[in-house]
């Protein structure tokens, strides 16, 4: 890449000439701004999730990840289980650093209340879920003492960090920086307060000398399925919808059987696909070295020997085992399609630094997980240099035909014109197009408003008035904190995400789903998708493309590497706008909701759990007529938008790339290329050599 843009610095020089009269001025500019945003454009970084509840080793597995033993503190007697720490490379410097960001005092001391209002709860209304969590927030920041005290005690408390709604961290050392971050990011039951996890929105860490493994790559730890807190709760699925893939975590121990790593998984599916990017799911059975060969043998059939390798031997069973009855289940599961690639891993962390555990490195399968963030990492570096080859080679080309035939004008005029008129058709086509996909999609919303308003109220009876299990109490605390928080709840105790948004919107997206999925997938092809379209779109023809002028043959080929290079951006902008297209249905019904909820969770006392639920089940009655239909209606408007707006962009950058194509002043303005040119093939044959 270094040595392109070399070439590219010369060709600046080169062009410098074109400055110097008013007719050239524009011209030099136009491909001035080319050359100076080939070095700004950049594959947006990949998002890697990993998601697992407290205590299955996500801490252990990004430190073994990195190389790093104790680069992240994790969790002896505790951790934080609400903030989402991303890690990326430090590509700038050697340092360890860590921005950290922070919510206000304000925003604390709502929280604060609420948490003691939970914690002072009768007996017969106390949920455990709930008041261990409050307990847990409030001794976190202020000390064990701190559980009898007022709001207005605490409240004189001086906490440092309300200074500033920020920290950063920097450290030239591992051991310094993680001593400075667990403060932040680790929660210890027997401290003295000032543990800060409880006023952390997010964490951004950023780890040098990790560029083969992080250039491209962002690892975002999701803890558990979400936050009971609204802000972190959308934070959590912001980060997750951005996920190309998601790592789940589960102790290999229960991975077969856990129901909470298939509860996470059917929780956030939605989010991650259809709602987001994932491409690939991941599940990871860790811990595979913690073993006991004598226990593990009595459930054979078969014996292990009891030699010097049982350890090992029993470990390496357990692994093939777990994975081949993962890998069937994952196979047989609603979630295998042929959108997302399912893998599974079974991984040691601990065994990966301590060589005294008997398993071999390779056997750990750290270095297989680090060869897929490395096999990421290349795969876009040389798309990126592609790219860059593509679109240099397109400038360079266009500079060029300045030095071609000059006598063929009326085959060039011809020519622009065709290119104008190629334009036009295939905007009506792709109008056409997108007008079969808006009428397509509006079927299956239709079909949803339609079941919505019949069944939306017996839907939401589940989730305001449940019939609860033995020993699942504290439900009216639960109402009240789903209604604080805008209709959901994540219940760490019963292991179940309460959302009374996602409850209405089920039917909108069991109908639009199938129809939604062809017209934006993340990465198939569907025949209709929105981005084959933009794909086929081209406005080089037959009529166009076959001529043997050299002159045109290299205006052609500028203008096929800027389509190229549109499209590419106009396909990543679909994929970005498809989640806000998607998540409109259930916006639309959340918004619609907003003023229930806040008259409902002010209800308090006696009677008020019946009033609550009296006045949701009124709200979304009196609603029904409406709420679906303007469900429907975001939708359509957001997609026209979409469609609009690639149309625009289309007509706008391929239209002024035809003028520039054939300005006369420029023709007579000499600047020969052809050096860089073969230099540019040189370079070219050598990136295919190094990809073939």
């Amino acid at each position: 890449m270094e040595k392109m843009k070399n070439i590219m610095s010369e060709v600046v020089k080169k062009i410098q000439p074109l400055k110097t009269t008013s007719e050239t001025t524009d011209f030099y500019h136009y491909i001035e701004n080319i050359i100076s945003n080939m070095d700004k454009s950049k594959e947006k970084k990949k998002t890697i999730g990993i998601l697992g509840y407290t205590g299955e080793g996500k801490t252990t597995l990004l430190n073994a990840l990195l190389g790093k033993r104790y680069l992240l503190p994790s969790g002896c007697n505790g951790a934080c289980t609400a903030v989402v720490t991303q890690v990326e490379a430090n590509l700038t410097d050697h340092n360890y650093t860590a921005e950290i960001d922070l919510i206000s005092k304000e925003e604390w001391e709502t929280q604060l209340k609420d948490l003691l209002s939970i914690k002072k709860s009768p007996s017969k209304d106390k949920n455990k879920d709930l008041t261990d969590d409050a307990i847990e927030k409030i001794t976190a920041l202020y000390g064990t003492d701190a559980k009898d005290k007022t709001f207005e005690e605490l409240k004189k408390i001086d906490i440092p960090v309300f200074a500033n709604n920020k920290k950063d961290v920097s450290c030239s050392e591992v051991s310094e920086f993680a001593s400075e971050l667990k403060r932040y990011v680790q929660h210890n039951t027997s401290s003295t307060g000032h543990w800060y996890w409880p006023l952390v929105k997010s964490v951004k860490i950023k780890i040098p000398d990790c560029r083969e493994l992080l250039e491209h790559i962002v690892l975002v730890d999701l803890p558990g399925s979400g936050n009971c807190n609204k802000t972190r709760a959308d934070m959590w699925k912001s980060k997750l919808r951005d996920c190309c893939s998601v790592w789940i975590l589960s102790n290999i121990n229960r991975a077969v059987n856990n129901k909470d790593a298939w509860e996470m998984l059917n929780h956030c599916y939605q989010d991650m696909v259809q709602a987001g990017e994932c491409r690939d799911i991941n599940f990871i059975c860790t811990k595979s070295d913690e073993m006991d060969p004598g226990e593990y043998n009595s459930t054979l059939e078969k014996q292990i020997p009891e030699d010097k390798n049982q350890m090992t031997n029993c470990i390496l069973h357990r692994n093939k085992r777990a994975k081949e009855t993962l890998e069937k289940s994952l196979e047989n599961s609603e979630f295998k399609n042929e959108n997302i690639h399912l893998q599974v891993f079974t991984v040691s962390s601990k065994a990966f630094f301590n060589h005294n555990l008997g398993v071999r490195r390779d056997d750990t399968e750290i270095p297989q997980l680090q060869d897929v963030l490395k096999k990421i990492n290349k795969s876009i570096n040389q798309e990126l240099s592609r790219n860059y080859i593509k679109e240099v080679s397109g400038v360079l080309s266009l500079i060029q035909s300045f030095q071609s035939d000059r006598r063929k004008r009326m085959a060039e005029a011809d020519m622009k014109k065709g290119l104008l008129l190629n334009l036009e058709k295939a905007l009506e086509k792709l109008e056409y197009q997108f007008d079969m996909l808006r009428c397509f999609l509006d079927k299956g919303l239709s079909d949803g408003v339609d079941k919505s308003e019949k069944s939306c109220l017996d839907d939401a009876k589940e989730i305001i008035s449940p019939d609860l299990p033995q020993g699942q109490g504290g439900f009216r605390k639960i109402l009240q904190d789903l209604c604080r928080n805008g209709g959901s709840h994540t219940s760490k105790a019963w292991k179940r995400n309460l959302d009374l948004n996602k409850c209405l919107a089920k039917h909108m997206y069991e109908n639009m789903n199938p129809r939604f999925n062809l017209i934006f997938p993340v990465n198939t092809k569907t025949g209709i998708s929105v981005q084959e379209l933009i794909d086929k779109f081209s406005i080089i023809q037959p009529d166009t493309a076959n001529t043997s002028s050299p002159m045109l043959q290299n205006i052609n080929k500028f203008i096929k590497s800027q389509e190229d290079k549109l499209k590419e951006l106009l396909k990543h902008e679909v994929v970005n706008k498809k989640k806000e297209i998607y998540t409109s249905v259930e916006a639309t019904i959340q918004n619609a909701m907003a003023s229930c909820y806040e008259e409902a969770a002010e209800k308090t006392g006696e009677g008020s759990t019946k009033e609550k639920q009296r006045i949701l089940k009124t709200r979304i009655e009196s609603l029904k007529p409406d709420i679906f239909r303007n469900a429907k209606k975001g939708v359509l408007i957001k997609t026209n938008e979409l469609m609009e707006y690639i149309k625009k962009s289309m007509e706008f950058v391929l239209e002024k790339l035809i003028q520039y194509s054939f300005a006369k002043a420029i023709q007579n303005t000499m600047c020969d290329v052809s050096k860089e040119i073969e230099e540019l093939e040189k370079l070219s044959a050598q990136l295919t050599d190094n990809t073939g």
